[in-house]
C-alpha cells in the first residue's frame, strides 16, 4: 500500500455536500481504502476572480492503484461530479488532485506529482498539515516549513 494525499476543492453546487459525497466515492475506489479527510476550508479563488470562494479539503488513503490508474479514477468522480474544463482556474463542481504518491516524485504528460504549485497554496497545505504535520514534500522538504510562506493567503476553517 502507497500512502497518497488527494486535495479535493468546489465552489458550485453545493460544494459541502461535493466534497462529501467525493470523500465516500474515494473510499469506495478498489484497491483503496479512505484513512481520513482534513477540515473544511473555505478559500479565494486563484487566476480567476470573479467566482465564488471554494470549499477544500484534503483526503489521505492508502491505495495499491497505480499514480495513473489511481488518477482515472479520479477523473472518473470528477465527471460523475459534472466537471467541466472549460478554461483554466475556472470554477467547478469538483477538482480531485493527486498531491502526493508516498515519496515518489512523477513527471509524465498527464501527471505531475508532488502536484507542481501546491507548495503555493494554503487551501492544501493547511488541510494536509491538519493531516500530518510532520510530511515532508519531496523536493521542498518539511511541510512546516512551507506554511510561514502562505501565511498571507486568506483561508479558514469552516465550522464542522
Amino acid at each position: 500500500m502507497t500512502r497518497v494525499f488527494v486535495a479535493l476543492g468546489s465552489n458550485l453546487a453545493d460544494p459541502v455536500a461535493q466534497l462529501a459525497a467525493a470523500c465516500d466515492e474515494i473510499g469506495r475506489l478498489p484497491q483503496t481504502r479512505l484513512l481520513g479527510r482534513s477540515s473544511l476550508w473555505r478559500s479565494a479563488p486563484v487566476g480567476y476572480l470573479d467566482q465564488p470562494d471554494f470549499v477544500n479539503a484534503v483526503a489521505e488513503v492508502d491505495t495499491t492503484l497505480e499514480p495513473e490508474a489511481l488518477l482515472e479514477q479520479l477523473l472518473e468522480i470528477e465527471r460523475r461530479h459534472g466537471r467541466v474544463r472549460e478554461f483554466a482556474n475556472a470554477p467547478r463542481t469538483l477538482d480531485l488532485d493527486i498531491a502526493l504518491y508516498g515519496e515518489r516524485r512523477i513527471d509524465t504528460p498527464t501527471l505531475t506529482v508532488p502536484h507542481p504549485r501546491m507548495h503555493e497554496r494554503a487551501f492544501v497545505l493547511l488541510p494536509l498539515h491538519e493531516l500530518a504535520p510532520d510530511l515532508s514534500i519531496p523536493g521542498h522538504g518539511p511541510l512546516r516549513n512551507l506554511l510561514p510562506g502562505v501565511a498571507d493567503q486568506r483561508l479558514e476553517v469552516m465550522p464542522s
